[in-house]
């Protein structure tokens, strides 16, 4: 049986980050990844959103990650040459009940150590964007927007560069625990196995599933997942927005908020579907309520302005009715296998949070103790 140091399962994006920080590290890594490239799920069907760190629970390791991997990711993009822009964001409210809430955003920003919002006038947010309709919003400036695939590409590469190998349509199938380690079996057209001294389970949407199919792992610490489907509608036609513009947030999501890609484009999304099983098909009349939510910030989106683009699912480990959860970052200490660290539950802000999970990642694999909320 083949032998290595370090395995990462799952090469998304927060994948990808933790085999660039063990092979930096100077660590062998090897990554496996069941599908035919890298970010081909939760990565690369999301928003591409630089998140600021607003929402997030104080002291929730969401809230500690996105802070840090903001600024790493900025810095990261600025001296790589990924494109990127910084081109901020308001969070609107629309009537007085919204208003109310805005400045419990504000504290709340402000505990996570985000203490650059600024209150708006329906005037002074008008003025920056002249199309939106609002009662006052919350100008954000450190958020921006990213080109997912490139900040990937990136990683990759200096992964690459420090050792890291990577194996696509390599499915981790099963596993056990062994005296000498983690023993995984992987499927795909040459099956195989493999002992590693760590192994890191960042495989996104199936973690819970690669957890459990490792004998030995307690089954109780294995949160059951859920799946919050968010379709994505793209605007044919003129953007008269330069800012990423937000609603106030809806239990299971930022509600349905305008991005910009790099190229000026708009899209609107995520909504909030729960399904039984990750599905990307965009059902084209989600689009009616998307007009009703759009509307309450911009009045002038013409009728059959929307167009269905694409859908994305987020990995949960809360049900529906639970509408905050964190990042579990789970090892020996917290489950007792030697050399596991399992990450569950990366949703957003993962992309903005991935190279500060990777180092916190490094860290534990090196000996040290788990983060903890």
């Amino acid at each position: 049986m083949d032998e290595i140091e370090c395995v990462v399962i799952g090469a998304g994006v927060v994948g990808i980050a933790v085999a660039r920080a063990l092979a930096k590290a100077g660590r062998e890594v090897l990554v496996l990844e069941a599908a035919e490239g890298i970010g081909t799920e939760t990565s690369s069907r999301n928003s591409e959103v630089i998140h600021a760190g607003i929402y997030y629970p104080r002291a929730s390791l969401m809230a500690r990650f996105c802070v840090a991997g903001k600024r790493m990711l900025y810095e990261f993009c600025r001296s790589r040459g990924v494109a990127f822009r910084n081109c901020g964001k308001l969070i609107v409210a629309t009537d007085e009940a919204e208003v109310a809430r805005l400045e419990g955003i504000r504290t709340a920003a402000a505990a996570n150590g985000v203490d650059d919002l600024r209150l708006l006038t329906a005037a002074e947010a008008r003025a920056l964007e002249p199309a939106l309709a609002c009662t006052a919003a919350l100008l954000s400036p450190s958020t921006g927007i990213v080109d997912s695939h490139a900040y990937m590409l990136a990683l990759q590469g200096e992964a690459e560069a420090s050792g890291a190998l990577f194996v696509f349509h390599a499915p981790v199938i099963g596993g056990s625990v062994t005296g000498e380690g983690v023993t995984l079996e992987v499927g795909g057209a040459d099956p195989m196995g493999l002992r590693a001294r760590v192994v890191i389970n960042a495989a996104g949407l199936r973690a819970p599933e690669v957890a459990r199919g490792i004998a030995g792992m307690p089954t109780q610490l294995i949160p059951t997942p859920y799946y919050a489907k968010g379709s994505y509608f793209v605007l044919a036609g003129h953007n008269p927005f330069g800012r990423l513009i937000y609603p106030v947030p809806v239990p299971g999501g930022l509600g349905v908020h305008l991005t910009i890609d790099l190229a000026g484009q708009a899209r609107f999304g995520p909504d909030v579907e729960w399904v039984p099983a990750p599905e990307y098909g965009v059902d084209p009349a989600r689009a009616d309520s998307f007009y009703d939510a759009i509307r309450r910030y911009w009045p002038a989106l013409p009728d059959g302005a929307l167009q269905p683009g694409y859908a994305g699912v987020r990995p949960k480990i809360v049900p529906p009715a639970i509408a905050k959860q964190d990042f579990i970052i789970q090892g020996p200490a917290a489950h007792g296998v030697p050399g596991l660290i399992n990450l569950f539950g990366i949703e957003s802000p993962g992309l903005t949070a991935a190279i500060a999970l990777a180092e916190a990642v490094r860290d534990l694999a090196g000996g040290r103790a788990a983060p903890t909320t």
